[in-house]
This record gives C-alpha cells, sequence and structure tokens, in this order.
C-alpha cells in the first residue's frame, strides 16, 4: 500500500470562508460578528495582538527582575531573621541535601519563566519577519507556553504551604518576602501575554513567505 502524503498546500478557516471563536472554539460563517454559543466577538485577525503581547510582556519582565533580587521567603526565629532569594533558596536546599526539590525550584521559577519570555518574543518576532522554523514547530511552541504557564507558580505554592504550616510565634515563623509578590505578578503577566499572542498570524505568516517565494521564482 502506498503511503498517503500529506497535502502541499494548508487551507485555513479564512481562505474556506469560516471563523472560529476564540474563546469555545465554535466555528461560524465570516459573516456573523458574535458567537451565538458564548456570546463572545468574531474576529478574523486580532489586528492590535501584538501590541498588547509586547505590553504586558515587558511588564512581566520588569516584575521578574526585582522577583529574583528581592527575598522570597523570610524565616524568624528567637535569635535572627534569615531572608532567601530564589536562587539563594535553591542553593541552601542544596547544602542540606534536598538537591531534587531544589532542582524542581530553580527549573519551574527560574528556566521555565526565561524561556517563556524567550519563546513570547521569538513568536512575536517570527509573525512579523520570515523566520525558518515552520509553522507547526511555531504552534507547537504556543502551545508548550501556554501549558506550562501554571507551573510556574510552585515557588509562590511553596511559600504559601511552609507560611500555613510552620507558624511557631516566638520560636519560628515563615513569612512570605516581597519577592513573592512580584513573581506572582510577573507569572499573570507572562501568562496574559501568551493569551493575547494571535496564533493565527502564525499562519498568516507562513503563507506570505511562500507567496513571496513564489513571486521571487516566478517573475
Amino acid at each position: 500500500m502506498e503511503r498517503a502524503q500529506q497535502p502541499k498546500e494548508v487551507i485555513s478557516a479564512k481562505d474556506m470562508g469560516v471563523v472560529a471563536c476564540t474563546r469555545c472554539m465554535q466555528v461560524w460563517p465570516q459573516e456573523v460578528e458574535f458567537c451565538d454559543r458564548c456570546g463572545h466577538r468574531l474576529v478574523q485577525r486580532d489586528i492590535k495582538s501584538l501590541q498588547r503581547v509586547w505590553a504586558l510582556w515587558v511588564v512581566g519582565l520588569m516584575c521578574y527582575i526585582p522577583a529574583n533580587l528581592y527575598p522570597m521567603l523570610q524565616t524568624r526565629t528567637f535569635f535572627s531573621v534569615q531572608q532567601d532569594t530564589i536562587v539563594g533558596g535553591a542553593i541552601e536546599l542544596i547544602e542540606y541535601g534536598s538537591i531534587g526539590v531544589a532542582i524542581i525550584i530553580l527549573i519551574a521559577s527560574v528556566m521555565i519563566p526565561i524561556a517563556k519570555f524567550l519563546a513570547i518574543a521569538f513568536l512575536s518576532v517570527s509573525v512579523a519577519r520570515p523566520s525558518s522554523v515552520s509553522k507547526n514547530q511555531r504552534q507547537l511552541l504556543y502551545e508548550v507556553v501556554e501549558y506550562i504557564g501554571r507551573w510556574s507558580m510552585i515557588d509562590i505554592f511553596v511559600v504559601a504551604i511552609l507560611s500555613s504550616l510552620v507558624q511557631l510565634n516566638v520560636l519560628v515563623a515563615i513569612n512570605p518576602g516581597p519577592a513573592s509578590l512580584f513573581f506572582a505578578l510577573s507569572v499573570i503577566f507572562t501568562m496574559l501575554s501568551a493569551q493575547a499572542f494571535d496564533s493565527r498570524m502564525i499562519w498568516d505568516a507562513q503563507q506570505q513567505g511562500e507567496g513571496q517565494v513564489n513571486n521571487d521564482e516566478h517573475p
């Protein structure tokens, strides 16, 4: 049996004369202005998407810097007060032998947020300029960024659990530091930035690039 080959040209919903609701994903004809299922306004493309993406991205980055400079956790004992940043707390966990927990915190609180910033910036630039990365790979990257966004809050969860469990008044008290607020805001703004990105522009940019190549080959 011959293996079925994938078609070279991808027909988009725009070419078929339909538009999908970005909230509930119901498909409607282009003439419909509002989704009858959820009431959301239907648009072919969000022309202001990149403006919101970059604005939220910059605010998220501004919040992420103090989140790593200020202490995330404040431990008060009868004799002293100890303040730990995200990286400092992870290093201290390694010194105490909790290497696995430290690695999880570093991945969730340092590597994943930085990777999200880079991925969102790359996707935003790739729809405005030609890119060698295929549309399928960029779409997959966008879905991964949206999926892992929820795991970036693990540091906040750890601080909240420790603060509620370890409260021995005079002896020991653990409280969240100022970095926890900035970190939570950074995660929220990066999640909003990813959600503001209109992934349909990936396919438009790819089609425009293919059309430009065809014009160059056939003057």
